[in-house]
Formats: C-alpha cells, structure tokens, sequence
C-alpha cells in the first residue's frame, strides 16, 4: 500500500512539473533573438516557439551574388531556429530545475 501512495505522490509531481514546462512555454514563445550571418549582410529574427519572424537582407548583397546570397539565408535561419530552440530549452531547464523526465515534453 504504501508504494502505491508513493506512486500517486510521483504522478502528482510528474503533473505539476508539465504543468511548468507548458506554462514556460507559453510565457516565452513570443520571445525573439535575432542571428546575423554573412558578416552582417543577412539577419534573422526568430521566436522561441522556432518560428522565423523577420529576415533582412543587404540588397547589395543579394544583387551581386544571388546563389550565394540565398545560402547565406538558409544557413542563417537555421541558425536562428537552433538558438531559439537552446533559449526555450534553457527556459524549461531554469523552471524545471533542469529536471528531465522522459516522456514529460
């Protein structure tokens, strides 16, 4: 019986801390940072929630080597996308405790 109480306890906590990691997503989604690539000519502006919000790009840039120029982007929002990522992740990690659960998302 008494594992069995414990049990519940475990799940009661399991809850509470889901509970925080949804909150913490919530509160931080529309949080930005902005990436620059290209030695400034490219800049991107993503939400923790890894959505790209802005994206500039120096016209001279873009005019004199196009293909390059459109690389350039790719690469950086995919730079954006994965410090956004590590910022929501060091979100949840500050409300957590840095608890990890498997599972628990």
């Amino acid at each position: 019986m008494q594992l069995r109480g414990g049990m519940n306890e475990v799940m009661r906590q399991a809850a509470r801390l889901q509970r925080k990691i949804d909150d913490t997503r919530k509160e931080a989604h529309d949080r930005t940072l902005e990436v620059s690539g290209a030695n400034e000519k490219v800049k991107v502006t993503a939400n923790y929630g890894r959505e790209l919000v802005r994206i500039e790009v120096d016209p001279e840039f873009l005019a004199s080597d196009r293909e390059l120029a459109l690389d350039a982007i790719a690469a950086t929002c995919n730079a954006a996308l994965k410090a956004a990522s590590d910022a929501m992740e060091k979100e949840i990690n500050k409300a957590t405790g840095g608890i990890k659960i498997p599972g628990l998302t």
